[in-house]
């Protein structure tokens, strides 16, 4: 007891913080969070751009291995609709789902549509298909169906939309 009534008496206990001293700190903080936090806003929309640039290498890599092993075998060269879709025949894992809209379901598209890299109905599907293999060449196209702008940029100081990659 005689302890702690000298604490109260040498002032020990009465230490704090003021109101101004609180307040300093809490505008360095507010300042330091204007100056950071701007920086690592476009981290989501790098993100979303990245993996869309891997789901669709990802998927055109796996299309052309598919194609590369159906011309030796004498096969039609790329896969069908229902083979791409169709886990372990073309892809060794499920689609991966489109960033932009979270859709990993895959719909055919036309030549035309393909060609301008039309999006169709993007709040039901992730990706677009395009595959001929009558054509001389044959020819098949896989892109995104969303018309979002990316992070990529397109060489003239402006950026991709995601169909556009």
């Amino acid at each position: 007891m005689r302890r702690v009534s000298t604490l109260i008496a040498c002032g020990a206990w009465r230490r704090a913080f003021t109101f101004v001293e609180v307040m300093v700190v809490v505008v360095i903080v507010g300042i330091l969070a204007a100056i950071v936090i701007p920086q690592f806003g476009g981290v989501t929309d790098d993100a979303k751009s990245a993996a869309l640039q891997g789901g669709l290498g990802g998927v055109r890599s796996s299309i052309a291995g598919y194609r590369a092993r159906q011309v030796i075998a004498g096969n039609t060269p790329f896969p069908t609709l229902g083979q791409l879709t169709t886990s372990g025949t073309v892809l060794q894992s499920e689609m991966p789902a489109n960033p932009f809209n979270q859709k990993s379901n895959v719909q055919t598209v036309t030549q035309a549509q393909a060609n301008a890299r039309t999006v169709v109905n993007p709040t039901n599907f992730g990706w677009n298909y395009f595959v001929d293999n009558s054509a001389n060449p044959p020819v098949a196209i896989f892109y995104a169906n969303s018309s979002e702008k990316t992070t990529v940029t397109d060489g003239s100081g402006g950026f991709r939309t995601a169909n556009q990659l």
